[in-house]
């Protein structure tokens, strides 16, 4: 008589520790956006994301790790979610590009840019991710916004809506404030129109 084995899991290790890094790196979001910084520990994104800690601390070995990682990769996705918009009218571009600062991400990114200011650990990280995202959410609004940079105003009039985007995320990090934000946007998108044009 033969030896039985016991069914496998026919997942390959390699995707399930993909799997399970992608799980942790989205739980982290959420955690730092629902949570903030003092509440988010790998503890609580571990258990968010359904592993253990050690599991957790396998793949991030320090707090710092897990959150700049969760964030750079859920800028990463934006970045994809923008890049893949059609072609399309300006203020619909403009209405897209604030749409970035008003979700989850910007929160939980705001939350850790506050923690940065004061854990010296973070800053350097932070900075130079934050540099990083902030020089290609500039340039893919270039894209989108057929913006020619050689034209006196234009680099400028891009890099304001993205600052005037960034405030208004700021603006509803309190209160809802959509029907403010929608007039700011047909603004925006009128003088964007005057100056790119």
């Amino acid at each position: 008589m033969g030896v039985v084995t016991p069914p496998t899991d026919r997942t390959p290790k390699q995707d399930r520790s993909r799997a399970t890094r992608q799980r942790l790196l989205e739980a982290a979001v959420a955690c730092l956006a629902e949570h903030g910084w003092a509440g988010s520990t790998v503890s609580v994104v571990a258990e968010h994301a359904g592993v253990s800690r050690g599991a957790a601390q396998h793949h991030f070995p320090t707090r710092e790790d897990l959150f700049t990682a969760a964030v750079e990769y859920v800028a990463e996705q934006r970045s994809a979610a923008l890049r893949a918009l059609p072609v399309q009218g300006r203020t619909a571009v403009v209405a897209a590009l604030v749409d970035l600062y008003t979700g989850p991400l910007f929160r939980a990114a705001l939350q850790l840019w506050v923690a940065a200011s004061n854990e010296s650990q973070l800053r350097p990280r932070v900075t130079e991710l934050e540099a990083r995202v902030g020089r290609e959410t500039h340039r893919i609004a270039v894209e989108l916004l057929a913006a020619d940079e050689t034209k006196p105003g234009a680099r400028e009039t891009v890099q304001g809506l993205l600052d005037m985007a960034r405030g208004l995320g700021l603006a509803n990090v309190l209160t809802d404030d959509t029907a403010r934000r929608q007039r700011v946007v047909a603004q925006w998108a009128a003088l964007v129109d005057d100056v790119l044009d």
